[in-house]
């Protein structure tokens, strides 16, 4: 197979990652679509077909607001899926440790085609586990899925949410969060602090903490969480359970970024 030159490369995918490449370096005025242009050498009209095609892929968004770009939601999906298997087995002794401290279940969750699946967990001692190894998990109601929507672009949360405007979010407990306004604020918090949690709102009997693993854009491509049962992990072991989450998720990040031996 020859090596790509410009007699095998496509013209119209060669501008397209330019233009990707220079949305990710730029901010404020700089992301602007005419600034984007003089940026990288192409007329406004061929730069603004571009970045409208990559919106609707979902590999950048466009604030209405200030007609600026920022990378888009699918770029995490893209992400997650290249170094997943890796980030397990990376991740596995973090979340042995993880188990062992907090006396609770750890597990590890992976973005995939927009929907957070557990892809490990570990149990600590003779603590029995939630089950949620494989299973694909409810965005609003659970802690895993709250940093996933905390910590991605805002544009992006109906569409995480799959909520159509004016809807209400599905109930599951008495706990549950179903209104949009009501997460928002929690998402918000979520942020301060560093970590997300949940009260029993997927499953009464299942509570737990959770904190993001991101990329070094600050996307969420993976999230790591401690779960257990409402008699044991109270509310007032969030703050501290949340912090050893928020531990672990910055060294599975530090594995993800560090050099091979």
């Amino acid at each position: 197979m020859p090596a790509p030159g410009p007699s095998t490369s496509i013209q119209s995918i060669e501008r397209a990652a330019v233009l990707l490449r220079a949305v990710a370096a730029a901010s404020g005025p700089d992301a602007t679509a005419t600034a984007l242009a003089e940026k990288v050498g192409l007329n406004r009209t061929t730069t603004w077909r571009i970045l409208t095609t990559l919106e609707h892929q979902r590999l950048v968004n466009r604030d209405p607001t200030t007609n600026t770009y920022s990378l888009g939601f699918a770029l995490i999906d893209l992400a997650g899926q290249a170094g997943g298997e890796a980030l397990v087995r990376s991740a596995r002794a973090v979340l042995r440790h993880l188990a062992a401290e907090s006396g609770e279940t750890a597990a590890l969750a992976l973005v995939r085609d927009a929907v957070l699946t557990y892809v490990a967990e570990v149990t600590a001692g003779a603590v029995v586990a939630a089950g949620w190894h494989g299973r694909s998990v409810s965005l609003h109601a659970t802690s895993t899925g709250k940093v996933l929507l905390a910590w991605s672009d805002p544009e992006d949360l109906r569409l995480l949410l799959r909520l159509p405007r004016g809807g209400r979010l599905p109930r599951h407990t008495p706990t549950t969060i179903t209104s949009l306004t009501a997460l928002e604020k929690e998402l918000a918090q979520a942020r301060v602090r560093g970590y997300a949690v949940c009260r029993g709102e997927f499953e009464s009997s299942a509570w737990g903490v959770s904190a993001p693993v991101l990329d070094l854009a600050g996307r969420p491509v993976a999230v790591v969480s401690v779960w257990g049962p409402s008699e044991r992990l109270t509310a007032d072991r969030f703050e501290a359970l949340g912090s050893l989450a928020v531990k672990a998720a910055r060294e599975i990040e530090g594995r993800r970024s560090a050099p091979p031996a």
